[in-house]
């Protein structure tokens, strides 16, 4: 196997346990101590949480606000801007990390993005035009009710209790004038069915079986209302339920598009120019899954890099891809933390020792 000469290391967080940056110094950091690599550090994102960080280190400015929390109390959050377009996170306005406590049926059945709505009209306000909202992590199973209602839609009519009465009204399908609205998703669910929003991830929002059944028939409802007074139906739009649905409701009721937010971050972050001479990238993050392939944040990243010809290696903190499904997302092998200490509680607290051991085995494999 020939000498690696340029290793860059791009991988995405291992949620709850380190941030990208923080995964990318860990196995950075060692393999840089290699002679005869030149070890590049470019972690990513691919819409959801870590997507206004990435932002503001590559120059972006902060600007912080006050909006309403997924329970209707107010939270404290940051998005970025530079000249007219704007980052945001829908997850630091509707995230389950804003929860006061473990989510259970009742958070699942009220979490509002009323505040992700509140930050696009104050990015817009600002002056931005072209608006980047990063769709993941979300408390919500709202079909981006919340967020339309924000933005002056009439969700009363469509037969949503709206969470604030008495806001000026907007025609549905009348988009921001002049703003190009970007959701960046990082998969490509349909709004309903059993690869809708409700089926898949209400459960990781506290939804019961009882619950998610109740969720997916308010969603039902909400997509018949919305297609009825817009004359489409974007249900089965892939990424429409995104974020809870907040995907299919910024599209049909706010003139908004969707776009991969792998491919957008990769874009911003100029990745293809720093990987052009690679002969080694690595992606990662805490799971690899069925959920991956749907377009997250490593599997995009590893595609992009194996349609160029180059070699793409994977750390992750458990892996549940077969050898097919690795090869299928561009990836050569696939270094999984799980394999050097089975107990999840240790991988996650232990994450950067572990990061780094398996920086040694990679050395050692592709060195």
């Amino acid at each position: 196997m020939s000498r690696v000469r340029r290793v860059v290391v791009a991988p995405d967080k291992f949620k709850g346990s380190l941030r990208a940056a923080e995964v990318a110094d860990a196995i950075a950091g060692v393999l840089a101590q290699q002679p005869g690599l030149e070890v590049l550090r470019h972690p990513v994102a691919d819409g959801g949480e870590g997507t206004v960080e990435l932002a503001l280190g590559l120059g972006f400015d902060p600007v912080d606000v006050e909006v309403t929390g997924p329970l209707g109390r107010p939270v404290r959050t940051t998005f970025a801007v530079r000249d007219r377009t704007a980052v945001l996170e829908m997850s630091s306005a509707a995230g389950l990390a804003l929860l006061p406590a473990a989510p259970d049926p009742r958070t699942a059945w009220s979490a509002t993005t009323y505040g992700v709505g509140e930050l696009i009209r104050a990015a817009v306000s600002r002056g931005a035009t072209y608006v980047v909202v990063g769709a993941g992590g979300s408390a919500t199973t709202d079909g981006g009710a919340g967020a339309v209602e924000a933005l002056g839609i009439d969700v009363a009519a469509l037969g949503r209790h709206p969470h604030r009465a008495g806001r000026p009204r907007t025609p549905p399908g009348e988009r921001l004038a002049g703003v190009d609205l970007v959701v960046a998703c990082d998969v490509d669910n349909p709004l309903t069915g059993p690869d809708g929003a409700a089926s898949v991830y209400a459960p990781q929002k506290g939804a019961d079986p009882p619950c998610v059944a109740a969720l997916e028939t308010r969603m039902t409802a909400w997509a018949d209302a919305v297609a009825a007074a817009t004359g489409q139906d974007l249900r089965h739009l892939p990424g429409a339920g995104s974020a809870g649905g907040l995907g299919f409701g910024l599209v049909a009721l706010a003139g908004a598009r969707l776009a991969s937010g792998t491919n957008l971050l990769l874009e911003l972050t100029g990745f293809d120019v720093v990987a052009a001479s690679a002969d080694l990238v690595i992606v990662g993050e805490g799971s690899l899954d069925k959920q991956s392939l749907r377009g997250k944040g490593p599997v995009g990243v590893a595609r992009a890099a194996s349609a160029r010809g180059t070699t793409v290696i994977a750390v992750a903190g458990r892996n549940e891809l077969s050898e097919l499904e690795e090869r299928e997302a561009g990836l050569s092998k696939v270094y999984s933390l799980g394999d050097m200490e089975s107990d999840p509680a240790v991988c996650m607290r232990d994450a950067r020792r572990l990061l780094r051991a398996v920086a040694g085995k990679i050395a050692d494999d592709w060195g």
